[in-house]
């Protein structure tokens, strides 16, 4: 089971490139992202219950299951809050960039404290993927900003989504992938009125298909997809994953993106999209290699 990790993280990068490719759609007619979040949290109910009704409705209750399960889901949900507090402040073409950098913080602590190592093809790979994150969303020639709480909250969500990563890896060694799952989908469902309240419901909204129809058809593709990054995480290396798919995501987008409006990418994106794929294929390729700490190690009932 453990080779399967790569076939999880095709997955997630292929479900969510498509997703970032057409995720702005709703928001085009007329239908705020914060409500878009309030639609994704729900759509993160039926693939819930569907892995759990494969394993017999169990889910891991003990204090570390429970408390793990749900800082990977409010980190991911309260991440997404900071995220739209954000770019209402700040500049989304330096917010982005900041941001997409989360891998990072995933990758240092899967080193520290997971003792997870590579080769040098994962290296190479881990280095390229983080040097292709900013170029997706950078825009040069752009005048400068002043640094404001836009900054420290972009901050903020970098840290929570690495953490999240982190988590995900670390909740796998004692907890079910169908339960972290599940408590992923409680802490972005408790984040619901979160969302609604920082909704300008005085503006007009698109209520028809365009609006919460369309954002849920595109959404359960980003539901799909982190459940089979939390299954990636499970037979994988959180610092071999995360950069893969983070890189390889956005990667999809931008040439989804560009074959679908004609427009001629900027330097900057096409650098990101050649270090993505370069990063994708040396991650690939690396040979699994043992960590050096147990917890990197499949739990009981996982061997092949």
């Amino acid at each position: 089971m453990q080779s399967n990790w790569l076939t999880y993280a095709l997955i997630s990068t292929l479900l969510w490139g498509v997703w970032g490719a057409f995720t702005g759609l709703p928001a085009e007619h007329g239908f705020p992202d914060t409500l878009i979040y309030a639609v994704w949290a729900l759509t993160m109910i039926p693939p819930a219950v569907i892995v759990l009704a494969r394993t017999g409705w169990r889910i891991d209750r003990d204090r570390r299951s429970v408390v793990l399960g749900l800082a990977v889901g409010l980190l991911g949900a309260g991440g997404q809050m900071l995220l739209f507090r954000a770019v209402q402040s700040g500049p989304a073409y330096l917010i982005f960039p900041i941001v997409s950098l989360s891998p990072a913080i995933t990758i240092a602590l899967s080193f520290g404290l997971l003792g997870e190592r590579t080769g040098k093809l994962g290296v190479a790979g881990i280095v390229l993927a983080l040097c292709s994150l900013p170029l997706f969303d950078l825009q040069l020639g752009q005048t400068g900003q002043p640094m404001g709480l836009w900054f420290v909250l972009a901050l903020a969500v970098l840290v929570a989504w690495g953490l999240q990563a982190y988590f995900i890896k670390l909740a796998n060694a004692g907890t079910s992938a169908e339960s972290i799952f599940f408590y992923m989908a409680v802490g972005a469902l408790a984040c619901v009125p979160v969302s609604l309240w920082m909704t300008d419901f005085s503006q007009p909204i698109s209520w028809g298909w365009q609006g919460p129809g369309l954002a849920a058809v595109i959404q359960v593709l980003n539901a799909i997809g982190a459940l089979a990054l939390v299954y990636a995480f499970r037979y994988g290396k959180a610092m071999v994953v995360s950069p893969m798919v983070n890189a390889g995501a956005p990667l999809l987008t931008a040439v989804l993106s560009m074959a679908l409006s004609g427009a001629a990418p900027s330097g900057s994106k096409l650098a990101g999209v050649a270090l993505a794929l370069l990063a994708a294929l040396l991650l690939a390729l690396q040979p699994e290699t043992p960590s050096s700490s147990s917890s990197s190690q499949p739990v009981q009932g996982d061997a092949a």
